[in-house]
Formats: C-alpha cells, sequence, structure tokens
C-alpha cells in the first residue's frame, strides 16, 4: 500500500475509535471516585486522544477493547495507575504566578521567622500539594536557596506530591526541556541548572544535586482521607487543581491540608480559585493566600 495511504488509514482508523457513551461515563465515574476529578462529557475528546497511548501500549485493537480489559477482563488493579497518569492534567511552569514567589521571599518568610525567633536555624517546611513534574517544588527551592544565601538564619525542606506516578518520576530525575525553564531568571538559571555539554536534538537541562537534595516527592491522593505528613508545615502550595473538585471535595481537601499547616502558616491557592463558600476559617493576607490563625 503506498505511502499516502497508509497514513489515511491510519488517521481514519483513529477518527473512527471512540469510547461508548457507557464506557466514558464509567470511566469518569471511577476518576471521580477515585482521585476526585470530574470528567464532563465535554472531556471525551480529549480523554480518548490520551487512552489511544495505552491502547498502544497494550496491544489492543481499541478503545472498546481497552474499556472491556478494565470492567469485564479484571485489568482494572493493573491498569489503574496508568489510567490516572493519562487522565490526569499536568500543566505547570516554573515560576508560574510569580508574584507567590515574590510574596514569599519579601513577606511570608520574613514573617515566619519572626514567629520563631526564639529558635536556631528553624527549619520551614513547604508543601507543594499538586506538584506535577515539580516545577513549582524546584521554583521554591531556588527562592528558599537565594534567601538562605541572604539571611543565614534558617534551613528549609520542600515536598512535593501528586497522584501520578509518571510526573513524580520526572520531579525525581529534576531533568526538563530547556524551553521549559525559560521563565527561571538568569542568575538563577545560571546558579541552579546545569547544562549538558553536548546538547540532544531536544535540549535539556537538570537540577543541581545541591538543590534536588533538598526536595522530596511522594505519591499522595487529595481524596485520601488522611495524608501521612508533618502537621507543622509552614506554607502549602495548592494552586490550579481545585478547579478540577466540585464544592464538596474542593472543601474537605482544604481542611485537610489546613489541618497540616501550623499556626500562622500560609495556604496558597491559584487565582483562579477562593475559599468562598467553605466552612474554612482563614486570613486573608493577599489574592489567593490565607493565613492560619
Amino acid at each position: 500500500m503506498p505511502f499516502s495511504k497508509q497514513l489515511a488509514a491510519r488517521y481514519d482508523s483513529v477518527e473512527d475509535d471512540h469510547l461508548s457513551l457507557r464506557d466514558f461515563k464509567l470511566i469518569a465515574n471511577l476518576i471521580g471516585d477515585e482521585v476526585g476529578i470530574k470528567l464532563p462529557p465535554a472531556k471525551r475528546l480529549m480523554i480518548e486522544g490520551r487512552l489511544r497511548k495505552r491502547v498502544r501500549a497494550l496491544g489492543l485493537p481499541g478503545l472498546d477493547a481497552y474499556a472491556s480489559y478494565l470492567f469485564q477482563r479484571d485489568g482494572l488493579d493493573a491498569e489503574r495507575p496508568h489510567l490516572i497518569n493519562a487522565v490526569t492534567t499536568n500543566k505547570t511552569d516554573f515560576f508560574r504566578e510569580p508574584e507567590h514567589f515574590d510574596l514569599l521571599e519579601s513577606r511570608l518568610v520574613p514573617d515566619l521567622l519572626a514567629l520563631r525567633r526564639g529558635e536556631r536555624q528553624p527549619l520551614l517546611k513547604v508543601w507543594s500539594a499538586a506538584s506535577s513534574t515539580g516545577a513549582e517544588a524546584y521554583t521554591l527551592a531556588m527562592v528558599l536557596a537565594d534567601l538562605v544565601a541572604q539571611r543565614h538564619d534558617f534551613r528549609f525542606a520542600i515536598l512535593g506530591t501528586d497522584i501520578s506516578t509518571a510526573v513524580l518520576e520526572q520531579g525525581v530525575r529534576g531533568v526538563y526541556p530547556t524551553e521549559l525553564v525559560a521563565p527561571v531568571p538568569p542568575a538563577k538559571q545560571q546558579r541552579y541548572l546545569m547544562y549538558a555539554r553536548k546538547p540532544g536534538a531536544r535540549p535539556e537541562v537538570r537540577i543541581v544535586p545541591e538543590l534536588r537534595r533538598l526536595v522530596r516527592f511522594d505519591r499522595l491522593n487529595l481524596m485520601d482521607q488522611t495524608y501521612p505528613f508533618d502537621r507543622d508545615v509552614d506554607v502549602i502550595f495548592l494552586r490550579n487543581v481545585l478547579i478540577y473538585f466540585d464544592k464538596a471535595d474542593q472543601e474537605k481537601v482544604i481542611l485537610r491540608l489546613v489541618s497540616h499547616l501550623r499556626v500562622g502558616g500560609y495556604l496558597i491557592l491559584g487565582h483562579s480559585e477562593s475559599m468562598i463558600g467553605t466552612a474554612v476559617t482563614m486570613r486573608q493576607v493577599a489574592p489567593a493566600v490565607f493565613q492560619k490563625t
């Protein structure tokens, strides 16, 4: 068959390969129940596109066979982490919504340290609660490392958590396409990024080991009833993830996270998110920034 006809045949086969409405609803309900993410019918084509990679990886003939494998042939236990990895959205950038990092440096850290004047070299604990590939966690590490170099009066540790094992693996490696680190200020690029001597077809950089050692990554489902982490965290970033949850789940997640903050600690949401309508009572100190009192 001529190459052009092969491409056309492949294109047609993809265009004709869809989840039935019933199977999409089963997958949407599963994801909603397990990780809290709501998948309305408008997301159907997007989910199909992502799941086709799993269809190919498993050697299945199409999406119908994939759904059958999940729900009729007891493949769900083995496939569950891959399914979650496939359907979760992992949009992230270094220095995304930069005003939050400016505020952390200029006001939040000084205020937190003022509350702990009696301690020698207090340890500030910062949690990136939807860390994706680690860009937010390493942004925090860069900002705090610069502050430590200026002040010499505190230490810090950063925890990054996510539901997706695939993005957590990238966070642990600390390797990113060069274009992704473009928002990192030049001075920080020089201090905290390593460039390959012979870049490949797609140049990459790696976070320096001194910074990687200060960031730990762990898997966490925000829908879990309890979180196995410290309850004296100073700052929690939970940005641009609540928009995927319904109101009831948003409130439960926020309440659980706030229970891990020390008094005086801060919760930082995305600018498009709000705690209006929840039972959480915190003092708002800046747009999308709340303090536990």
